[in-house]
């Protein structure tokens, strides 16, 4: 039997519901993509280009932990071996991506293309970021836990905050730089409400074609963003409570990796436990009364 003090510390070491950039667009996207990815937590294929992103991430990452003059092309060059085999130690789904060695040798290569883009928008050797891969949190009253991680935050000796994110494809068309810059005005939404400042600059670095995206956010602008996250939500929990986690089609089927589970293309979606709609959205479903 589970006594008390059981159950205080289960419920204590319980995670809030949460909401990041990534899963508020899945649901505005599809609410049966974020339930199998949020609250069935289904597992997905790796791909080479998700590899790809994970990797010249890591690089970038780990150059800053050289010292400035010793930020070079040739030190990235040097880190990809290494960091993609501690990639392949911590998964086993990189380590079985490739086929061969020369198919990965040929990515690898891929992974340097980019990693050279990187340095025609940047010079590494004039920069002291003030934190890499910072995860990120802010309780949204009467909400979701608001969470994250940023690339890259930079802070100037006057005490202005930069927000940096890399982008390992291309960026957006002129016009549709919209859900780019939700997830950066998110990151700052979360930074000026658990810091007290808010950055002055959101950066958004597309190593795929060599553009940056700059945007310097105001505090209307955060309380903008609230209310949009504040809806999200509500439409989140409205959806868990309904159960009606309808998939919505769009061109963005055909790279879905739920595809053969989405009813809207033939395939059974499976039964999902309301203990599991509750830990992820904080509300049960509502049954109908059996008569």
């Amino acid at each position: 039997m589970e006594d008390a003090a059981d159950t205080s510390n289960r419920s204590a070491s319980r995670v809030p519901p949460g909401l990041s950039p990534s899963r508020a667009h899945d649901f505005l996207q599809c609410p049966l993509l974020f339930r199998l990815r949020v609250v069935d937590r289904l597992p997905e294929p790796t791909t080479e280009a998700a590899a790809r992103g994970t990797l010249v991430h890591s690089v970038l990452e780990h150059l800053f932990d050289l010292p400035a003059s010793e930020r070079t092309m040739d030190a990235a060059r040097a880190l990809l071996q290494p960091r993609w085999a501690a990639l392949c130690e911590r998964s086993e789904a990189y380590a079985g991506l490739f086929a061969d060695d020369v198919a990965r040798d040929a990515w690898l290569v891929s992974a340097e293309g980019l990693l050279a883009t990187y340095f025609t928008l940047e010079d590494p050797t004039r920069l002291e970021p003030r934190a890499r891969e910072l995860k990120v949190s802010a309780e949204l009253d009467d909400g979701p836990q608001l969470r994250g991680v940023i690339d890259r935050v930079d802070v100037a000796p006057n005490g202005w905050v930069r927000v940096v994110d890399y982008k390992t494809g291309r960026s957006p068309r002129a016009g549709y730089e919209g859900d780019a810059l939700f997830q950066m005005r998110f990151y700052a939404y979360v930074v000026w409400r658990t810091r007290g400042t808010l950055p002055r600059l959101l950066q958004l670095e597309y190593l795929g074609d060599g553009t940056v995206l700059r945007h310097e956010p105001t505090e209307s602008e955060m309380l903008t963003l609230e209310s949009r996250v504040r809806s999200i939500w509500a439409g989140v929990q409205e959806t868990a409570r309904s159960g009606d986690w309808r998939p919505r089609t769009s061109k963005l089927c055909d790279w879905c990796s739920f595809r053969q589970l989405c009813p809207a293309f033939g395939g059974t979606t499976p039964e999902v436990s309301d203990d599991a709609v509750e830990r992820a959205t904080g509300v049960r479903p509502e049954r109908a009364a059996v008569a």
